[in-house]
């Protein structure tokens, strides 16, 4: 099902790179394994179709980010936005047990990928959406990224047409998860 949705993305006038980056943001969530494949089948889409003589739009690179970015702090301060924090929260209890995997995602995750700007946090958002609730046993993340999406600005409306695609596209299974989290996500919000 890959090769037709890149194509599909192609024609729905997605760049080269941003497919890519999509691909590359892709490995943190669903490992690199699948962000390797998936790489190597959009290669393919685009060899099929230039030979039929489609030439699609290479769009722009990202920005190179700063060497002398502070990663820790700004990984902090992304992934407490995305939460909807105005400020970066005291460690939780897994972040102290494992300090190392808390520094992999502020510095790599947060920084290194989220500073790149051929997307921004809204469209990662959806991408990371898709594939949590795609991938089985990652209600956790998917919740924060639901809750994360919405705070790039995504409203209910469009947070039901991305469970819809996942309805018609990935599963009933899939769909209903991503709803219940959405539901819940809500659910907190109205109480404040």
């Amino acid at each position: 099902r890959l090769k037709p949705a890149l194509a599909q993305g192609l024609d729905g006038g997605l760049t080269i790179n941003e497919i890519k980056e999509v691909l590359v943001h892709l490995y943190a969530y669903s490992g690199f394994p699948r962000s390797l494949n998936a790489l190597s089948a959009f290669m393919e889409v685009l060899d099929e179709r230039k030979a039929k003589g489609i030439e699609d739009v290479m769009g722009r690179e990202s920005t190179p980010v700063p060497t002398d970015l502070d990663k820790d702090a700004y990984g902090a301060k992304v992934r407490a936005e995305l939460a909807g924090l105005e400020s970066v929260p005291p460690p939780s209890k897994w972040q102290v047990f494992s300090p190392v995997i808390d520094t992999f995602l502020k510095e790599h995750l947060f920084a290194d990928i989220f500073a790149r700007d051929v997307l921004d946090r809204q469209e990662r958002e959806l991408v990371t959406v898709a594939a949590l609730a795609a991938l089985p046993g990652t209600e956790g993340q998917l919740r924060f990224h639901i809750r994360a999406a919405m705070n790039t600005g995504l409203s209910e409306a469009q947070m039901k047409d991305v469970i819809s695609v996942l309805l018609t596209r990935v599963g009933k299974t899939q769909a209903e998860s991503a709803q219940k989290m959405l539901t819940e996500t809500l659910s907190k919000k109205k109480r404040g």
